[in-house]
């Protein structure tokens, strides 16, 4: 039986990875139809290409997409180097704290702390931006083929959510969408909602990603989340890494906790009978994540896209979509297999 779903896929730089993993797992399951997908920062850039990829061609042509676009973010093109070599190399935990204990990655990030991404002048240029402009757009925007897509920036006049949407999507948008302030230049464009220039940062700070585009009654009932910030942490960090890291993922989870709240509110108001049958969605949250390695990791392999870690993610972002699937597939579209009650009780 098909099961159709909205797809909520959370931004992390590098982590996004897991991501490319989940997706590709969902891609495989005939019976699981993608009707929206929400996307923001590195989940952005993967909804352009899984949508691009089914409206251009099939599943396949979906999975080729986003192996495309995690070979040019850094992963090998062949996935995986053969098992007995990856056995000698270290455990994602110990490239994070590689990576942080790192003179180049110190150096860089106490320089962004002290140096503006406006220091660059006239030689600026957005490192994703060859990325962005491969992406085919008359596919990403088709309204009326394949899943809908939505956008999640934050404009930095208003500090505001922004989504684009249809052919509201564009390179800058998807570049906007991943625009970290510390290290880019906020993107600038004309809004054709209010008519003028704009800057836009990461949409992260406001919506990661943004659920409320996919409550309208065309699409079905269920969000899964594709989770990549971890919603907890057992050991209060003491270190001055720990501390930032922390800081960075509940800031990016806070919008997303925010609608998870509300999404609770409304279905207990739903169940109560406090509010006329069909006046509100009665919305199906699940959740696909692997926070035990999440935890193992920081900012620093947010940013920095080691190969080795980029396949890592995948696998694991497959494994936990597999494991989704066998725990929750007969599920979908009957229940929420997300305790809301209690993780907001």
């Amino acid at each position: 039986m098909t099961k159709r779903i909205n797809l909520a896929l959370q931004g992390g730089g590098a982590h996004g990875a897991f991501t490319w993993g989940v997706l590709d797992r969902l891609l495989e399951d005939e019976d699981i139809e993608i009707a929206a997908i929400s996307g923001t920062s590195a989940g952005a850039l993967n909804g352009a290409a899984l949508k691009a990829g089914l409206v251009e061609g099939d599943r396949q042509t979906a999975k080729d997409n986003l192996d495309w676009l995690w070979a040019q973010m850094g992963a090998l093109e062949d996935e995986r180097m053969p098992d007995w070599m990856a056995a000698f190399l270290p455990a994602p935990g110990m490239v994070s704290r590689m990576i942080e204990a790192s003179p180049a990655f110190t150096l860089a990030d106490t320089a962004s702390r002290v140096f503006s991404p406006y220091i660059y002048g006239p030689f600026y240029q957005n490192p994703l931006r060859r990325i962005a402009e491969r992406f085919y757009y008359d596919a990403v925007c088709d309204a009326d083929t394949g899943p809908a897509f939505f956008v999640c920036a934050t404009n930095v006049r208003t500090g505001k959510i922004r989504v684009f949407s249809g052919d509201e999507i564009h390179t800058d948008a998807i570049l906007a969408s991943a625009c970290l302030p510390t290290l880019f230049q906020a993107v600038e464009f004309t809004d054709p909602e209010t008519g003028c220039v704009e800057a836009f940062w990461d949409g992260g700070y406001t919506g990661n990603p943004g659920l409320f585009p996919m409550f309208e009654p065309e699409f079905p009932r269920d969000i899964v989340v594709v989770n990549i910030n971890p919603l907890e942490r057992r050991d209060v960090p003491v270190s001055p890494q720990d501390i930032q890291n922390r800081i960075n993922e509940i800031s990016f989870n806070s919008s997303l906790l925010r609608e998870l709240r509300a999404i609770q509110f409304v279905r207990e108001l739903i169940a109560e009978k406090k509010v006329k049958q069909g006046t509100m969605k009665d919305v199906l949250i699940h959740l696909i994540a692997d926070d035990a390695l999440m935890r193992e990791l920081s900012v620093a392999t947010k940013l920095v896209p080691t190969p080795h870690l980029l396949g890592d993610l995948k696998e694991a972002g497959r494994a936990a979509a597999g494991q989704f699937l066998a725990a929750h597939k007969e599920k979908l579209n009957k229940e929420c297999t997300v305790d809301l009650q209690a993780m907001f009780g």
